[in-house]
């Protein structure tokens, strides 16, 4: 079977495919164009998240068995069809959910403890140390919305601090040992930090806005590690200013690029809305990278290859 790679990844993937008899094709420059001229040839494809996987893609791909998609979402390929057609899906979201965990927890001892502004205080000469006072998670209610692989990951983390974690997801019975499962009237009364760990799906776009922040009985911390079009920015901005929300950690911003790999091209196309966030010094914000560290980039790859090996080996 001959496999295209679209996107570079951690070289294992290759080698353990070619020792599993499978011919490795990479293309990391082509146009989509291109590509869709000799899909045809192939049986699986190897991505990120480089282009759309459309229904036109997948009629070109006559030959298609598998596409690997090196991550947790699968929001940039047209899963239906793609099905219709008997094209198996494999992500890897066990790959990176304890990065994202590890950053979760991050972003939140971050904003408690001021981290952002204290470091940069001390680079500028200054030593202040009451002004730094930072709060402390234990006796808070952490909520999480969204309890897969990563909501999961993220609720064991938290088992050394002596918090409550509660959980919401659409689907029922997933407490374990680590978070207790609630209708979201429960987790709007009791959310001190609410962490997003759900998919982008058409239910979650645009799910945090103005009238879901201000069904909060109290002021809460908000972490988003999961996808930036969850969160309406300007909603979020706003919510921050009347002090509905006490802080942000955002890994993911609405106004990234399909491919993850963009935000904006130039100051000039940033929304207003924007760049009151980045004068907030309760805000902290990374670059997509929650699940993107030296160890995820193994296991991710390595899920892959364990799971096309289980299904066609």
């Amino acid at each position: 079977m001959k496999v295209l790679h679209l996107d570079t990844n951690h070289p294992l993937l290759l080698n353990q495919l070619v020792a599993a008899g499978f011919e490795n094709h990479e293309d990391y420059t082509s146009t989509k164009e291109e590509i869709e001229s000799k899909i045809h040839n192939y049986s699986g494809i190897i991505i990120r998240s480089r282009f759309k996987i459309d229904k036109s893609f997948l009629d070109k791909a006559k030959n298609l068995k598998f596409i690997g998609r090196v991550g947790a979402g699968l929001e940039n390929i047209d899963i239906l069809h793609a099905e219709k057609l008997g094209v198996k899906l494999f992500n890897a979201p066990e790959g990176n959910r304890n990065a994202v965990g590890e950053h979760a927890l991050g972003m939140i001892l971050s904003l408690f403890n001021k981290m952002n502004i204290a470091d940069q205080s001390v680079r500028n000469g200054q030593w202040l140390r009451e002004e730094h006072r930072g709060i402390e998670l234990d006796g808070k209610t952490v909520s999480i919305i969204g309890y897969g692989n990563m909501g999961r990951a993220f609720a064991k983390k938290l088992r050394g601090f002596a918090v409550e974690v509660i959980c919401y997801d659409i689907k029922d019975d997933v407490e374990n040992s680590d978070a207790t499962q609630v209708e979201l009237d429960e987790l709007f009364e009791k959310t001190d930090v609410l962490s997003l760990h759900t998919p982008e799906t058409p239910k979650t776009i645009g799910m945090i806005n103005s009238k879901f922040i201000h069904n909060f009985k109290k002021p809460f911390w908000l972490i988003n590690t999961a996808r930036g079009k969850s969160v309406v920015t300007k909603d979020l901005v706003k919510g921050i200013e009347e002090g509905k929300i006490l802080g942000a950690g955002l890994d993911v911003l609405e106004y990234e690029k399909s491919s993850f790999e963009n935000l904006f091209a130039s100051e000039k196309e940033m929304s207003t809305e924007f760049k009151e966030l980045l004068k907030m010094n309760n805000v902290i914000l990374s670059p997509h990278v929650a699940g993107w560290t030296v160890e995820s980039k193994e296991k991710l790859a390595q899920t892959i290859v364990d799971k096309i090996k289980a299904e066609f080996c």
